[in-house]
């Protein structure tokens, strides 16, 4: 690198986003994450002792992915390459192998190849890395946002193992937000601002988990807020509110918060008031709250607190979550307010929840083997075991019905699942209780 190469990156740096020089360069100042990056964790003694081996990032946006990825690639002695799946083709890949053949063949050096939203590399393409991931070429890291179970090849998962970052908590990202403001290193501080708690928090709320978001907003409202006559540039609840788009609901004296709101929420579609149900959820809209978030804590609701009370709700809320997904606000509110109201006005049960707990409690005491006559018995030899003899196809008899055992012999007489005499399952009890008596 020449004097003119190194002055052109010492400006880039300086001129990059805040969110880009902040970004951590030791495993030390990475805020959040410990499960993974504990001082006693696997991925902490690999990057320290340098002896990574293929490995897939998966989690939110904002929360580290590329951090972690950066962080490797300043201590890893190996070959760093990056590339963008949204952007790389085949030719770059090729050419990012080739390198690392010839590192590895000549200076029996290795090559850690970082993609950048893997799950946008179509069967093809992932399909071509496999190979070289098996041999030893590559050491691969991939960041997904997307469930890596869904979207990346399956015999790339089976030589990888999967770290699962989290949104990082509220201190985290007022922690790394008051970096950011006084630190005249690699922060604002040369621009003498300061940041109200208030503001802070706000920031830490709206953010969702996500430093990038929070940071771009601290930026933004730095870069444009007039100073005042203390000549500071101060970042208060309104400017903050301005920066990050999104409105603040200003809560009463009682402590009502983001976090209520959303147990509110929750609480009024349970407790079958969906005048208090779709208030809440206004008042979410009008915060600015995710409405995917929203749509998934409508689609619990409705298998936790309704089942089959009424298992339609499960179909409106599944449903009402797709189509927010499609449409996009404003007009997503008015298809999370009819699955809202939906649920909220639905009869409830909780049987669901309990039998699954009450079976899942069976399961960890005792030990169990499936009767004889409900074994497999389609394999060659199966029936010279017993298996399968004896078991009546229902369909054969009247009312699609013949009593006979399903449970293990040792919890034959067990009950999981007892319906509530509320809405459908009423029926669904009458309907049970009519079988057991034939």
């Amino acid at each position: 690198m020449d004097l003119f190469d190194y002055m052109r990156e010492t400006r880039q740096e300086k001129e990059s986003p805040l969110a880009s020089r902040m970004r951590p360069v030791t495993l030390e100042e990475v805020a959040g994450q410990k499960h993974i990056i504990g001082k006693d964790k696997l991925l902490y003694r690999a990057i320290r002792a340098d002896k990574l081996g293929s490995i897939i990032f998966y989690g939110p946006p904002g929360t580290g992915k590329t951090t972690l990825a950066k962080v490797i690639a300043n201590t890893t002695r190996s070959k760093f390459q990056q590339i963008n799946a949204t952007s790389a083709g085949k030719k770059d890949m090729e050419q990012v192998v080739n390198e690392a053949k010839e590192l590895l063949g000549m200076y029996q050096k290795k090559t850690i190849l970082f993609i950048d939203e893997i799950h946008r590399f179509n069967k093809g393409q992932q399909d071509y890395l496999l190979p070289f991931v098996e041999d030893g070429t590559i050491t691969l890291i991939g960041a997904t946002t997307e469930n890596p179970y869904f979207e990346v090849n399956g015999a790339l998962l089976s030589r990888s193992s999967i770290f699962e970052l989290h949104a990082l908590d509220k201190e985290d990202i007022k922690s790394i937000l008051r970096r950011a403001v006084y630190d005249k290193e690699k922060g604002m501080g040369a621009f003498h601002a300061e940041i109200d708690e208030e503001a802070l928090d706000f920031l830490a709320d709206l953010s969702g988990g996500d430093a990038r978001n929070a940071l771009n907003a601290v930026e933004l409202g730095i870069l444009t807020t007039d100073r005042s006559d203390d000549g500071l540039i101060h970042i208060t609840l309104e400017v903050a509110s301005e920066c990050i788009q999104k409105r603040v609901v200003h809560y009463d004296k009682t402590g009502d918060n983001h976090y209520d709101t959303i147990s509110a929420f929750i609480k009024s579609m349970r407790g079958t008031d969906p005048d208090a149900a779709v208030y809440y959820l206004a008042k979410m809209l009008y915060a600015g709250e995710d409405i995917k978030f929203i749509a998934r804590r409508i689609m619990i609701c409705a298998s936790e607190d309704v089942g089959n009370a009424d298992p339609q709700a499960l179909v409106v809320a599944v449903a009402a979550a797709q189509a927010v997904e499609r449409i996009g606000m404003p007009e997503a509110e008015i298809i999370l307010s009819q699955a809202v109201l939906y649920v909220a006005s639905a009869p409830k049960s909780n049987s669901a929840v309990m039998a699954v707990a009450a079976a899942g409690k069976s399961v960890r005491q005792t030990k169990t083997t499936v009767p004889s006559h409900l074994q497999d018995a389609h394999y060659k030899g199966a029936k010279n075991l017993g298996r399968g003899t004896g078991y009546q196809y229902v369909h054969n008899y009247p009312g699609h019905y013949t009593a006979q055992q399903y449970l293990p012999d040792e919890i034959r007489d067990a009950r999981f699942y007892e319906p509530s005499d509320s809405g459908y399952e009423k029926q669904i009890k009458e309907h049970l209780e009519r079988l057991r008596g034939l």
